[in-house]
């Protein structure tokens, strides 16, 4: 199999907004998310990045198959979710590039595409001119009863790509979890790196 990965922008995102959607319902399913999602929450959510000027999604083709994707805007175009969480840091919204979601099917992990991801992503925020990339992880409970016993953490992975926690900055997002019926509030940390420091990759 030959897999592209592709930058899309403007109206290339609105393109491929739907395959984007049942993308992350498939992969946000899974652990640490859990996330019982729906095309019409996901179609509302997306819709941010088609409307962002500065957006961009790296798109990762089996064919004409989009088998994962990682999207990326400038923070203020999310300043409603997320500029409490980052008030105390002194650091200006527009100075940030905000890397959202990273899905991929499981058969196609192991293949750098992960690093593709964040190389599509931290070049938009340079042709931006931001500072900083960040994006924030879930946080769960080391006991939580649907934690796989094989699961590993990609710390490693972001730290290799020159990321580290920001003590602190937390937001607050609230989805419904597999085999519940309402919404619960859940907490994410948020990591960041200086785009001005080579990473250790």
């Amino acid at each position: 199999m030959t897999i592209t990965v592709v930058t899309l922008t403007g109206a290339q995102i609105t393109a491929v907004l739907d395959d984007l959607a049942r993308l992350r319902i498939s992969v946000f399913r899974a652990w640490p998310y859990l996330y019982d999602g729906d095309l019409f929450y996901e179609r509302r959510y997306l819709s941010h990045f088609s409307q962002s000027s500065g957006a961009v999604v790296i798109g990762a083709f089996d064919g004409a198959r989009l088998i994962g994707a990682a999207t990326g805007a400038p923070m203020e175009d999310h300043a409603q979710d997320f500029a409490r969480a980052f008030a105390a840091t002194g650091i200006p919204l527009t100075d940030i590039f905000y890397c959202a979601e990273s899905v991929l099917l499981p058969e196609y992990r192991g293949r750098g595409l992960g690093h593709a991801f964040f190389d599509g992503r931290e070049a938009q925020a340079r042709a931006l001119g931001r500072r900083w990339a960040a994006f924030c992880s879930v946080i769960r409970p080391a006991d939580h009863p649907a934690r796989p016993a094989d699961y590993r953490p990609l710390d490693p992975f972001w730290r290799s790509r020159g990321y580290e926690k920001l003590p602190g900055v937390i937001a607050e997002f609230s989805w419904k979890d597999l085999g519940h019926s309402e919404e619960t509030p859940k907490q994410l940390q948020f990591w960041i790196r200086d785009l001005a420091r080579e990473n250790g990759r």
